[in-house]
Parts: structure tokens; sequence; C-alpha cells
């Protein structure tokens, strides 16, 4: 069994520390991968701290990471869709049942057997699955993308959540040309939300407490920047709204937001605060309003995803860590944790 670098944390409190990890010999319908980068989600903070403790409890030691672009360096006899040298990405998901009525809808992310990519029960090696904080993963071929030449390959990384995070429920609302979007913080899903709906022609505009981030907002596509803790600025905006994506983890208040959206209009949140949303009932029913939640999307949503930001010419903003050069422990990162 062959053993690759890693970064793992050993508690809740504790930093990111060099070690080692098992990886398994590639299976006849697997795909063995050199990890170049992986992007560093919130998610994996959530989890390395064990944030949602309530929902997905942290199995330490934690190596996260599901944002990964590496490079094909072995595939099992029945892989059909990969070869050595090949470019590839690794998202959320590892493997799913095949079986159940989500995965005949080409719905894996609902799976109830998914695997996720970290902190999940591992059924080749047992113990649980380790992430993208590593040189090398090995995955099964369904789970496994092409990565597009012209892409930047750091930009590329944050595609695998962040981006398909904020593009699936886009297209599940069916933002479009002619559309009002709002976007609810301006982080590391935000951005990506921001340039995928001025990519699909909507009318945007980002929700922040940071007025400092005007010029970035504007600079990614944003047609305007509403202060949130602004009563007259959010006043100006009530009732205007087809969409608008929450990408807020902490606690706020979502009520605001509702009452943006016009007739029949939704709110999507991808966000995920570790406590409950208070919503008001009346603030959805007098206007037929819908509030919902989405998570990751489906395998082909991605490569559509990778598409749409290669034609933009302009990556994602999100912090990429480059996994070659595993050498020493990542104080920056876990010392911004």
């Amino acid at each position: 069994m062959p053993n690759a670098k890693a970064y793992s944390a050993a508690s809740e409190t504790s930093p990111l520390a060099f070690t080692t990890i098992p990886r398994r010999e590639p299976t006849e319908h697997d795909v063995q991968i050199e990890i170049l980068f992986c992007g560093i989600c919130h998610s994996d903070l959530h989890s390395v701290r064990n944030e949602w403790s309530e929902f997905m409890p942290t199995v330490y030691p934690i190596v996260p990471g599901h944002e990964i672009v590496g490079r094909v360096t072995k595939v099992g006899s029945a892989v059909t869709k990969f070869k050595s040298g090949d470019l590839a990405a690794v998202g959320c998901l590892v493997d799913s049942d095949g079986t159940c009525p989500e995965c005949r809808a080409g719905l894996e992310q609902f799976c109830p057997n998914l695997t996720l990519t970290f902190n999940m029960p591992d059924k080749h090696l047992g113990g649980v699955t380790y992430g993208g904080y590593s040189e090398s993963i090995v995955v099964d071929q369904r789970f496994v993308l092409r990565v597009p030449s012209n892409l930047n390959l750091a930009g590329t990384a944050p595609l695998l959540c962040a981006g398909i995070t904020t593009y699936s429920p886009m297209r599940r609302w069916g933002v479009t040309k002619g559309k009002k979007v709002g976007v609810v913080g301006l982080g590391g899903l935000g951005h990506m939300a921001v340039k995928f709906a001025h990519a699909l022609g909507a009318q945007v505009v980002v929700f922040t407490t940071s007025p400092n981030k005007k010029e970035d907002a504007l600079r990614l596509g944003a047609d305007a920047v509403v202060v949130s803790r602004n009563a007259d600025e959010m006043q100006r905006h009530t009732e205007s709204f087809d969409f608008i994506l929450d990408a807020v983890s902490a606690d706020h208040d979502i009520n605001a937001y509702i009452n943006l959206l016009r007739r029949d209009g939704n709110l999507t949140l991808v966000g995920a605060p570790a406590k409950p949303l208070a919503v008001s009932a009346f603030g959805l029913i007098m206007r037929r309003r819908s509030f919902s939640g989405s998570n990751i999307g489906a395998s082909p949503k991605p490569r559509r995803c990778s598409i749409s930001v290669g034609n933009t010419r302009s990556p994602p903003m999100s912090k990429s860590s480059r996994s070659r050069r595993l050498t020493k422990p990542t104080r920056d990162w876990s010392s911004r944790m």
C-alpha cells in the first residue's frame, strides 16, 4: 500500500501538520492522480475545527481538501476516460452507490450512501477518506473530471466546490439575461457567484458588510454594491430581485434579504451557518416567495461550470495551495483559522 505526504489536523484546536497517509493501489475502475493544486475551501475550516459537529462530526486526524486539480499517473484496466498524463480534477464526491433513485437521476450529491472526499468512511481502506491536502489521491473514474487545457490550473481548483456550489442553483432557478440577482457575501463562494451571474447576463448586486470590498465586487462583474448595514441602501432594493444567493456561513438576518425578493422570487442558501436561521412565514407567504438550499452539483455540471469559466478567461480569486510543495506545515493557513 503506497503512502502519500499530506497535512492533517489532530484535533479541533491543533494546526495543520506534516504527515503521511495511506493511499490504495488503483482498482480496475480507479484513476491515480498526482495533486498539483488544491483549493482552500471554507468547508475545510469548518471541518478541521469541528464546527458542524451536530451534522457532520469530524473524525481525527483529518486531511481536508476537495478542490483538487492534478495529473493522471496511473489508471485501472477498465478505465476508458483517462490515461496517464491527462489533466484531471476531483471535487467533493469520490463515490456513491450508483443504484438509488438519486444516482439514477444523475444527482449523486443526494445519494444516501455517498462518500465525500474527506472525513467519510473509506470502504476500501477502512477509517475515513483523506482529501486533497496531500500529494496524491485515487478515485473511481466516475468522479474524476477532465480539465480543459485552456484553464489556469490554480484558478481551476476552486471550481470543484465554490464554483459548482454557486453555478448549480443559478441554473436551477433560471438565472439569465434580464434577471436581477443578489449575492450575499463576497468570500470564496460569493466571488464565484458574482462571476457566474455576470457571465449569464444578469444584473448583479453584491451585499456585503465590508465597504472595502466594493472595488473587488465591481471588478468581478457586479453592477452595484450594497453595504447591508445601511438601511437606506437596503430599502432602495425592496421587492426587486428575481434571485438571491446567500453565501454567508455566520448567523445573520435572512429576512432582510427575503424582503428584497419580488413576487415569486427565490433566495437560495449555500452558506452553512451552524445555528438555525429564523425565517418569517409572512415574508414568504405574502409575495409567494421561496427559500431553499443547495449543495454541490452532479457530475456533468462541473464540466459545464469549468467550460463557462474557461470562456470568461478570468479565473477565480480563491487561494489554492500547490501540493507539490509538501515540505513543511502550512502555518500561515492554520493560524488564520
